[in-house]
């Protein structure tokens, strides 16, 4: 199954990381941690409750104005 794995820099170093599919949520020092923390949080999440997921996920960008 796959699904989707957002990255964000940590205020205090590192990496959140963030399912959008199941709400998921790790952090790890490195992004390959974080994702490993994440797969796990994941996996252990479908376990409890399980859903199916349908295609692949898209995943994109966009700008937005800046604010001084």
């Amino acid at each position: 199954m796959q699904v989707t794995a957002v990255l964000t820099v940590a205020e205090e170093g590192g990496f959140v990381a963030y399912n959008p599919e199941t709400g998921t949520t790790s952090q790890g020092e490195t992004v390959e941690e974080a994702i490993g923390n994440l797969r796990e949080a994941v996996e252990l999440y479908l376990d409890v409750f399980p859903m199916r997921i349908v295609g692949a996920p898209l995943v994109t960008s966009f700008t937005v104005a800046e604010h001084a």
